[in-house]
């Protein structure tokens, strides 16, 4: 089976299960917070796909990775155990992307990255933001912004799948395209 139908699949049934518990977005923090350790620990993948690794260890360390709480995160923990139940822990870093994916959409939440060559002046960043949700017709704007050093100068703008790039390091690619035709 396709390895992204199956995490939308769990992802769907999370969401739907989630959403009528009312716990919807607290799930959507527990799944940021999880993608976030991903992220940020690439070690975590592979001691999800280890198969010496005990399946009560993994789910100890998935809440642990999403900062859930065992006693009021019970949509979590029942997640948990229907991924422990079916021998798909390996997958919750994909579901979880799948899950916030899902989530985004129905909310109208529209993730945004402003990256740029230095860190922008506050006041930038806030006529940039505005000008952003200007275009995002009555969207939410989940915003997020770094550091880029190789744009050189200048900035790129990425909504969902989108960018726009107004980087000099685009600009010099440009050029060099065009002398070379």
């Amino acid at each position: 089976m396709n390895q992204g139908l199956i995490p939308s699949r769990y992802a769907k049934a999370l969401y739907e299960y989630a959403s009528e518990q009312g716990a919807d977005k607290r799930v959507f923090d527990l799944m940021k917070t999880l993608s976030a350790s991903f992220e940020a620990e690439p070690g975590l993948m592979k001691v999800m796909a280890n198969p010496f690794i005990a399946p009560a260890d993994k789910r100890k360390l998935l809440t642990s990775a999403a900062g859930a709480d065992k006693n009021s995160d019970s949509v979590y923990e029942r997640f948990l155990s229907l991924l422990t139940d079916n021998n798909r822990l390996d997958l919750a870093r994909d579901i979880a992307l799948a899950y916030m994916k899902q989530y985004r959409t129905d909310h109208s939440i529209r993730l945004v990255t402003v990256t740029s060559a230095s860190p922008l002046a506050k006041t930038d960043e806030e006529r940039l933001k505005k000008l952003i949700a200007s275009h995002l017709d009555g969207a939410t704007m989940e915003y997020k912004s770094c550091v880029d050093p190789d744009l050189i100068g200048g900035f790129t703008v990425t909504v969902d799948n989108e960018k726009l790039d107004a980087s000099v390091a685009n600009e010099l690619k440009q050029l060099r395209l065009k002398l070379l035709n």
